[in-house]
């Protein structure tokens, strides 16, 4: 990705702007409470009908002991177990509930565990919440089963156990290894505690093992990041994730800790970004969708090479489920073309749970011109790659007449054809290596909500760059 100083300074100029991330189209500000609980019921009842299609699931712990003033999750912060422990009560039931809207689709493709830090709980607890599930739905023979750890606080039992409960693939954040990075983010954690878990992991038999870093955060230089990038190399996990920090204070007041002078520039952020690529490169990882990294053997790098990726809430999968079920505070599910999210609060949370009802706060049901946008994003976000004919016989439009302003502002001058970030033939739209970077900017030209917005809006995404 290499590229003239002058040539990278007016590419940033030009694209480094608010931006959504793409997790879903629409994106998450466009849910609205005129979705109800009620609504929600009809899309399971809708799903339910599908019965031999597997589903992914998703259950968020959100419980952690400290905050770490990066994060931009929806967390717990207490060190009273009681707390934890009355949430999980509550979680089971909503497992049960659940599981009573969908009598004949109990299959599961997927299923992972965020948070939080869901290894706050002791192993018998997890082994709980994992049997609650596995007698109400079955795994099939090749599901992804997956987990978020903190090597600060996993013990090496603990994933011995879960591996032996089903769980096949691990994640865990490093984010930097620099000192001073560390403890600018409240995140103090060693090299050694990385790679001891990770060598753990392996000899118990997780299939996957991957690894998330952060770039833009406070503190980093070239150097000290490219030192960072050796030693994950070193660990050599299946994969890798390099997030853009998205620093969001006006969302997430705990971030207000973080002098915004100690944060990279975005000419510095891109750098940093090029450095993942070019290290990551070298030892031999495929760059995967916008922010990932897997070994030529795995299944990412296998489903990239044949235009299969799939992603969801839970990031990119070979697994194609249509549905995704999604329980705990701030779950969001995406069944039957609607998006679906829990309330943030835990008294709302449980008060809802008690009442026999489906803890719903918001949600959005897809129209048909949502849909399509969703496919071409999608597509584009996964695979850097759009079959323009395949979307045409999906949905019985015809491309260039249904996207003609796009494809006008993407193809003009200043533009990012203009730019050889993207290419453009009546087949396919492709991005460039050099465009990798800007893909959101790319997939913004296709957000019809994003245009619709007022130019003064408040902002509500971190930079694209």
């Amino acid at each position: 990705m290499s590229q003239p100083l002058s040539q990278t300074a007016r590419l940033i100029g030009r694209y480094d702007r608010p931006g959504p991330r793409y997790t879903s189209y629409p994106t998450a500000v466009e849910f609205t409470d005129r979705f109800t609980e009620a609504d929600y019921r009809e899309r399971l009842g809708a799903a339910d009908l599908l019965a031999q299609e597997p589903l992914s699931f998703y259950a968020h712990l959100p419980f952690c002991e400290e905050r770490c003033t990066f994060c931009a999750c929806n967390v717990v912060i207490t060190r009273h177990r009681d707390v934890a422990a009355q949430y999980l009560d509550h979680l089971l039931l909503e497992v049960d509930l659940l599981a009573r809207h969908l009598p004949r689709r109990r299959g599961l493709s997927q299923m992972h565990w965020g948070g939080g830090t869901p290894t706050y709980y002791p192993a018998e607890d997890l082994e709980r919440l994992f049997a609650a599930i596995a007698e109400r739905f079955h795994f099939t023979p090749d599901a992804e089963i997956g987990i978020e750890v903190d090597p600060r606080v996993t013990r090496f039992d603990q994933l011995t156990r879960l591996r032996r409960l089903g769980f096949n693939r691990l994640s865990m954040g490093v984010q930097d290894f620099t000192p001073e990075v560390q403890q600018a983010i409240n995140r103090v954690q060693s090299y050694e505690q990385t790679r001891d878990l990770v060598e753990h992991a392996r000899a118990e038999g997780y299939g996957s093992i991957n690894i998330d870093l952060i770039f833009g955060l406070p503190y980093q230089t070239a150097s000290a990041f490219r030192h960072t990038l050796e030693q994950v190399v070193a660990i050599r996990p299946d994969r890798l994730a390099v997030y853009s920090f998205a620093f969001v204070p006006w969302i997430k007041a705990h971030m207000k800790h973080i002098p915004p002078a100690s944060l990279p520039d975005a000419a510095l952020k891109l750098e940093l970004l090029s450095l993942a690529i070019d290290v990551f490169g070298a030892a031999g990882y495929r760059q995967i969708g916008m922010d990932h990294f897997a070994l030529p053997e795995d299944e990412l790098s296998r489903a990239i090479e044949a235009r299969t990726l799939h992603r969801n809430f839970m990031g990119y999968t070979v697994q194609s489920a249509r549905d995704m079920v999604a329980v705990g505070i701030s779950g969001i599910g995406d069944a039957q073309g609607a998006y679906v999210q829990n309330t943030k609060k835990l008294p709302d949370y449980y008060a809802e749970i008690v009442a026999g009802r489906f803890p719903v706060e918001r949600g959005f049901l897809l129209d048909d011109d949502d849909r399509v946008r969703r496919h071409v994003i999608t597509a584009i976000m996964c695979n850097a790659h759009l079959d323009v004919p395949e979307v045409e016989r999906a949905f019985g439009i015809d491309f260039r007449a249904y996207f003609a302003r796009e494809l006008a502002e993407l193809s003009g001058p200043d533009s990012p054809v203009a730019d050889g970030l993207l290419e453009i033939t009546p087949e396919a739209l492709r991005l460039t290596p050099l465009g990798r970077p800007f893909v959101r900017n790319v997939c913004m030209a296709f957000d019809r909500h994003l245009r619709e917005k007022p130019a003064d809006s408040k902002p509500v995404f971190s930079r694209t760059v």
